[in-house]
């Protein structure tokens, strides 16, 4: 009995138009800089434009991603709202997969722009295996307060009564094929700019990491300290940081040089140093782990894994012999590949848009039985 699950940052799955960027340029998309826009009006006609025009194409590859991964049971980030899903899973996905993905859950987060988790599943497994929905729960009203979670760190940006999880600590308990088996789905805090010095990966890692601690405490709490171990889950999504890292070097001209950085600081560590879940990325070779391409011109270039699938000590243990597949084919051409690594884009992929997410789909096999 097997179970194909995944995890996709699916980059902006937005029902509505942002039209900030009038006001503030950060919010700017970067082709209107081009032009002299002289009134709100006229950017809010050439935005909306600009984001009609291109939505097509993205979504055309973020479905093509989807349906390479063939799972059954899907993790999403970044999604508008149920709308917003349903609008896409029928307008694109159904035309490459068909019946496939019929049952959808989204529970509104914290963001603040708007963007959720949501999961998308199959009624069986490709084995036959029925796939059902016993419960589902959302943590976004957790505060530091609540778990005892506040710190000086913490103190630096937040309150005590603020949320933990930036977006939310989706849980879902589900059944495959009559057995149990409980899903955490999330999307951390980003890596915003630094600040006083401090770059923006470190200064916003106290966050991440106690949203860490927060899903670790909600899985101890339901299954308790000695027995989670035991019990069937698996934590999936964009978790905004990693522990290793390949420093791209050189140039196309020149040819690429690439470095493996092993044993970095991370939140995630909440997770890894006791083996309390696994990230089973690690059973790939280390230069082929990532799952995005990071870069502020040649200068600053490297590859890292930013979504994952972290097993249980039992789940992980009954597929030691698998690994996670990534699916690069809708990444942009601008995306530096290691010797190896070249796959095939899908059609109409740009120097840097449209693409299919900046971010890569994982997607792993898993034996309950």
């Amino acid at each position: 009995m097997s179970l194909r699950l995944a995890t996709f940052n699916v980059e902006n799955l937005m029902s509505r138009f942002d039209f900030t960027g009038f006001r503030n340029q950060l919010r700017q998309d970067r082709v209107l800089k081009l032009f002299d826009v002289k009134s709100e009006e006229d950017y809010r006609r050439l935005e909306a434009a600009r984001i009609v025009a291109s939505t097509d194409d993205t979504r055309q590859l973020s479905a093509l991603a989807i349906a390479e991964a063939e799972a059954d049971i899907i993790c999403l980030q970044e999604v508008d709202n149920m709308d917003a899903l349903r609008a896409f899973e029928y307008g694109y996905l159904f035309r490459m997969v068909g019946h496939g993905y019929m049952h959808k859950y989204l529970v509104e987060g914290n963001d603040s722009r708007g963007i959720d988790v949501g999961v998308m599943m199959r009624d069986q497994t490709r084995d036959g295996e029925r796939i059902e929905i016993v419960d589902i729960k959302s943590h976004a009203a957790l505060t530091y307060a609540d778990i005892g979670l506040f710190s000086p760190e913490i103190a630096a940006t937040n309150k005590p009564d603020d949320k933990i999880f930036k977006r939310d600590c989706l849980e879902l308990d589900l059944k495959i094929g009559g057995r149990p088996f409980t899903l955490y789905v999330v999307h951390f805090k980003s890596m915003t700019n630094g600040r006083d010095g401090v770059d923006g990966r470190t200064s916003t890692m106290p966050i991440r990491r106690a949203e860490a601690l927060a899903v670790r405490h909600i899985i101890e709490n339901r299954f308790g300290p000695v027995h989670a171990g035991r019990k069937d889950f698996a934590i999936c999504g964009d978790m905004n940081d990693y522990q290793e890292r390949v420093i791209v070097s050189g140039s196309r001209r020149t040819g690429y040089g690439f470095t493996h950085e092993d044993g970095l600081p991370s939140a995630l560590d909440v997770f890894s140093h006791d083996g309390f879940a696994e990230n089973v990325m690690r059973r790939r070779e280390p230069l082929d782990r990532w799952t995005l391409y990071h870069a502020r011109g040649p200068e600053e270039q490297h590859l890292c894994q930013l979504d994952y699938i972290w097993l249980s000590p039992s789940l992980a243990a009954r597929n030691a012999g698998r690994a996670p597949e990534i699916v690069r084919g809708g990444q942009p051409f601008r995306t530096v590949f290691p010797p190896g690594q070249e796959v095939e884009r899908f059609p109409r992929v740009g120097w840097d848009r449209p693409k299919a997410s900046d971010h890569c789909p994982v997607v792993m096999s898993l034996d309950f039985a």
